[in-house]
């Protein structure tokens, strides 16, 4: 015989699996990770981009961003791509941050990444003992920046507010 206590036991288990082995996902909890997604996008691509550009944080600055772009990197002309990288990194950190046209910041940041990969760092393998580094810093990045290109910002952005002032996608192509 079950008792009372045995039953409401089992029930607790069931309930506790059932949200462990979920693979559904509620609102809530999706937009807090979205929000820390875009948080630690924003976080490292404004540091890169603003050393890039302007120098900051001990980064090259424009000048010597494009002399490693030519000679390192073998991207001509260097200061086209150095201009280009470091507007992508600065300008999708901001995106992010706000969550403000966050998909398409996602895919230039993931465009980035793939292509510090391909220029730079993929010879160095994933982890490298070396300067420069290897790739996994641009796996993880690029990765992340897929996260918000595929879910969008959440419901706690600039692009959730704007959806809810113009409307949706539905109601425009339904005109």
């Amino acid at each position: 015989m079950v008792t009372v206590a045995g039953t409401t036991r089992r029930r607790d288990i069931r309930r506790l699996l059932g949200v462990l082995l979920s693979t559904r996902t509620a609102t809530l909890p999706t937009d807090a990770v979205l929000v820390a997604v875009r948080t630690a996008l924003a976080w490292i691509f404004i540091y890169y981009g603003t050393g890039k550009l302007f120098g900051s944080f001990n980064g090259m600055g424009i000048h010597r961003t494009a002399l490693y772009f030519s000679n390192t990197a073998h991207l001509h002309p260097g200061g086209l791509f150095a201009v280009l990288g470091g507007v992508i990194e600065l300008g999708g950190g901001i995106a992010m941050a706000l969550g403000l046209a966050s998909r398409l910041a996602g895919l230039a940041l993931f465009g980035d990444m793939v292509m510090a990969m391909i220029t730079v760092t993929w010879a160095n393998g994933i982890n490298s003992e070396k300067l420069p580094a290897g790739y996994e810093l641009n796996i993880a990045l690029a990765v992340l920046a897929l996260v918000i290109v595929v879910f969008g910002a959440g419901r706690l952005s600039v692009d959730a507010l704007a959806e809810r002032h113009v409307g949706t996608a539905e109601a425009w192509s339904a005109t």
